[in-house]
């Protein structure tokens, strides 16, 4: 970060509206539920319905027109995804401001994502395919491979670099995972679904009437920048960094980590791997469900022949999928702090196998589809909100064991993969269902279209979700928290008295800055 940039985050315009010592209610609505679930809104719709705007309004699974496009273009956009996230974790990993190292990145998302969903729905779609195909190629990666790296690797960061409080933190990620279920809850599976689905797919006869329906995603464009930048900024005037500020505060200055050093001391530890392989497996199995959602609520229940009625039982699904996991949002860490962390995903994921599979008694049957979809979403409570916490004991022991910390590679990383498998899981569905012979146009789908559905929306997630119940079991860096905060505070005392300072504890230090405050 450059020394303009820097003097500006140290000017009271941007300074954190958090002042307390420890961590209150008001930050932890306001800086990671409210803030997050309106930055996510988009995202979230994007990740439900993009594809079949795609799909259904641009006609990019037609093969005369786009050939293999559609297959190929969100899986090799991954590599772009990585590429992009791995630069912003750097940034994160050499910037040091009074208001943090990744909360600065935040600010900076805001106008690079306004830009982004502008570019990303304002295809020309009248224009020849191969005008079509450079535009969305360029407009999906500027806001997957740039944009979105740029808010998700520095809001990801914040629970790991808010406080050393086991419990404390273990709050702060309930809300913010629950801040991300809750967007693609109301955004993509309630919201879109009951009210704008049918506005969104304008029908005609039968078909999609293509010009009405770009036009109203054209309106909905402007919604989503005005909420997404209203979000960010919730966001970041209501979060700290509490962490990065212990050795900002204490004087110490810290050495610049090479990346080759940073990746080194992840992939060395084999608690880093368990617990990236965990996102990898939850979070590809979601993009699969996620992204046929829509394409299954249409085709595959018996009694859905138009998109109005495609829209009621996809709510229906995201409403019955949504009550577990936000009764979960009170339940979650309770019952890790009694099981342990670890130990409530393991049972949790086992319970979400054994329930899902009943979905597969009758695939067409709306009530049978739903009872499993309970089932699994009530299993899956502990792994959708105490893994940041987990993430974030993984890298407390990261840094007792090597000397620095490993935020910005690691949640670089971890945004690649929440974003990268968005890209393949969507490129994965289209080469199905371009292979199954899907055609929008056709009043029913063919078996094998219908097999593709099945598989995606259903299967994928209790063959991911048995996977991750046989990692976990391996991933106990739960037993080293205590020796990890007593080593890292002896090493920040030796560094001041070593240069000559006055030891005074973080906590203390923030009392006494919380009290003239």
């Amino acid at each position: 970060m450059t020394s303009k940039l820097q003097r500006f985050f140290d000017s009271p315009l941007v300074a954190t509206r958090v002042t307390s010592a420890d961590v209150k209610i008001p930050e932890a609505v306001l800086g990671y539920l409210v803030g997050p679930f309106l930055a996510f809104i988009s995202n979230a719709i994007f990740g439900s319905y993009l594809n079949r705007y795609y799909s259904d309004v641009l006609g990019w699974t037609d093969v005369q027109r786009f050939g293999v496009f559609s297959g190929l273009l969100p899986m090799i956009s991954v590599v772009f995804v990585i590429v992009g996230n791995l630069w912003v974790g750097h940034l994160i990993d050499n910037t040091r401001t009074s208001q943090g190292k990744a909360r600065p990145y935040l600010l900076i998302s805001a106008p690079l994502l306004l830009v982004a969903i502008v570019f990303l729905l304002s295809d020309p779609y009248q224009a020849s395919p191969a005008v079509q195909m450079v535009w969305i190629a360029l407009s999906y990666n500027i806001y997957y491979a740039v944009a979105y790296p740029f808010f998700y690797a520095s809001h990801s960061s914040f629970v790991a670099l808010s406080t050393r409080d086991s419990k404390q933190r273990g709050l702060l990620a309930t809300f913010s995972n629950a801040s991300m279920v809750a967007a693609v809850g109301v955004g993509a599976s309630i919201l879109v679904p009951v009210l704008l689905q049918s506005w969104l797919f304008v029908e005609t006869d039968g078909s999609i009437d293509t010009v009405a329906s770009y036009d109203h995603w054209r309106i909905l464009m402007v919604v989503l920048c005005a909420v997404t930048v209203l979000g960010i900024l919730i966001e970041y005037y209501h979060t700290r960094e509490r962490i990065t500020e212990e050795n900002f505060k204490l004087g110490i200055v810290e050495q610049k980590v090479p990346l080759g050093k940073q990746v080194a001391s992840c992939v060395s530890e084999p608690y880093w791997w368990l617990i990236i392989l965990y996102f990898v497996f939850f979070q590809f199995s979601g993009m699969l469900k996620n992204g046929s959602m829509s394409y299954y609520s249409r085709w595959m229940f018996d009694g859905v022949t138009d998109e109005a009625s495609a829209g009621t039982v996809m709510s229906l699904l995201g409403l019955i999928g949504g009550v577990p996991t936000a009764i979960g949002m009170l339940v979650a860490w309770p019952i890790a702090s009694k099981l342990g962390k670890r130990n409530a995903i393991v049972a949790g994921m086992v319970i979400s196998v054994l329930g899902g599979s009943v979905s597969f008694l009758d695939v067409h049957n709306l009530t049978v589809v739903c009872a499993g979809v309970v089932l699994k979403g009530i299993g899956s409570i502990p792994a959708m909100y105490v893994t940041l916490a987990l993430l974030s004991d993984v890298l407390d022991h990261l840094e007792a064991k090597n000397g620095f910390r490993s935020d910005g590679f690691t949640m670089s990383v971890y945004g690649s993969i929440m974003v990268g498998m968005t890209g393949l899981g969507n490129g994965i569905i289209n080469a199905l269902l371009v292979a199954g012979g899907y055609d929008a146009s056709l009043p029913e789908q063919s078996g094998a279209v219908q097999a593709v559905l099945t598989g995606t929306y259903l299967g994928g997630e209790i063959v991911c979700y048995a996977i991750i119940a046989v990692l976990m079991v391996f991933l106990g860096v739960e037993k080293h928290v205590k020796a990890d905060q007593e080593k890292i505070v002896a090493s920040q005392k030796a560094a001041v008295e070593a240069a000559g300072g006055e030891w005074i504890s973080p906590e203390e230090r923030l009392r006494m800055e919380e009290s003239m405050a």
